[in-house]
Parts: structure tokens; sequence; C-alpha cells
């Protein structure tokens, strides 16, 4: 496993979540066999943890807004609501909630792109089980960890970087504003309302913005931006 060591604290300090000796975790994902032997893993020793289970994206989001979920698991996957969509909101509470994306075999190269967003921790379903423990660890003490068992998509996909950064010459300045706002998971409502345009024409500039770029879905939109910088701070 890799750990991505998380910030430091203005005064030096680590940014080690504060939680109690019995964390409360949201588990997210549409399997009820997985959920359950999850549930199993992490009530015993050594996390101990307090559960709670959603079926699917748009329920844990609502369990999640009640407050007491100090970390939260979700398929890569989600539906209703996507994945990296939940994981941006999560990220804007106060405090902060970290989320840890889960995949199959085949969505490798999913959960690596994930990482330009502000998730947590990424791991394939099949990951060690010792390995998995101690990477829930270390999201809890405030860093970010990502399977072993990803590390060669990793390098395979950072000779692709530069390329990825380069500024998306295709689209135009409309386009890129609102590409830049669904990769900071604005809704099209918000971004609607931001320009001061209808709906359908967001959905339009939406459709071009899929064609141009090759893209299928929300989430591929959403990664699209991490990697462009277009999220960036």
């Amino acid at each position: 496993m890799v750990v991505v060591p998380g910030p430091v604290a203005r005064n030096g300090a680590s940014s080690r979540l504060v939680v109690d000796e019995t964390p409360d975790l949201l588990l997210i994902d549409h399997q009820p066999l997985f959920l359950a032997a999850l549930e199993s893993l992490l009530t015993a020793p050594p996390v101990r943890a307090r559960v709670h289970i959603a079926a699917d994206a748009a329920t844990g989001m609502e369990i999640a807004l009640r407050g007491q979920v100090n970390l939260v698991f979700c398929e890569v996957r989600s539906e209703p609501l996507p994945a990296l969509e939940l994981a941006a909101r999560l990220a804007g509470l106060t405090p902060p909630v970290p989320v840890i994306l889960l995949g199959e075999r085949g969505d490798e190269r999913l959960l690596i792109s994930a990482l330009h967003t502000n998730v947590a921790g990424v791991f394939t379903k099949d990951a060690a089980l010792d390995e998995f423990l101690v990477g829930v660890e270390t999201v809890l003490s405030g860093h970010r960890a990502v399977g072993s068992n990803l590390m060669a998509v990793v390098l395979e996909t950072l000779g692709d970087t530069e390329r990825a950064r380069r500024p998306p010459h295709r689209l135009s300045a409309t386009e890129v504003e609102i590409l830049t706002m669904i990769g900071q998971a604005k809704s099209i409502p918000v971004i609607a309302s931001t320009r001061g345009i209808s709906h359908k024409t967001v959905r339009n500039h939406l459709a071009n913005i899929y064609r141009k770029m090759e893209l299928r879905s929300r989430t591929e939109a959403m990664l699209c931006a991490a990697r462009l910088g277009l999220t960036a701070n």
C-alpha cells in the first residue's frame, strides 16, 4: 500500500481526524453480500467501528448529512449519485468527511483517475485484508491510501500526465468554465444560475463537451476536469 501524507496543520501538528475510540463508518454498495462481509470486518478488531449501511449513494448522502460519520466507503460506480460527486460534497462539510472508493477488478483505471480528486483512498474489493485495515487507519489519521495492486496502473498512467494536462483547445471558453463547474460537483441548476442561462442551454453545452472530449457520463466529466487541472485550488 502507498500512503500519501495529509496536510500539516498550521501549528505543525498532523491533520489526524478527531474521532472517538469507536469510529462511525458508512458503507455504500448495491451488493448485500459484500456489505455484510465488509460490516463484519470493520466491526471486529482492530477497527471496532459502528457501521451504517446504504444500498445506494443518495441514501448514503442522507445518512452522512445527519452527522456523526467519520469515514465513508463507497463503490466507485455508485448510483444514482456518482461517487465523485458524493466525495466532493462530503469534502465540503465542516468537518470534512473522507471517502474511500472501492472497485471491482476492471475498475483500476477509474479508481486511479479518482486520485486527481479529493477522495481519501482507493482499493479494489479483492485487496489483502491486512493492507486494507491499515489503509482504513491511515485515512482515519488524515492521510490518503492507495492499494498496492493499483500501483501498476499508476505507473502506466504517469506517462500520460503531461498530455492529459494540456489545455482543452477543442473546447470553447464557455465549455471550459462549465466543465470546471462539473468538476466541482455543481448541479445543472447551479451552473445555469451562475452563468445566467437556461437548464437546456447547460445541457447543450454538456452534450458538446461529452462529444468533443469523448466522455460518456458525469463521472467521466468530473475526472476529465480533474486531470486537466481545472479543479485545482
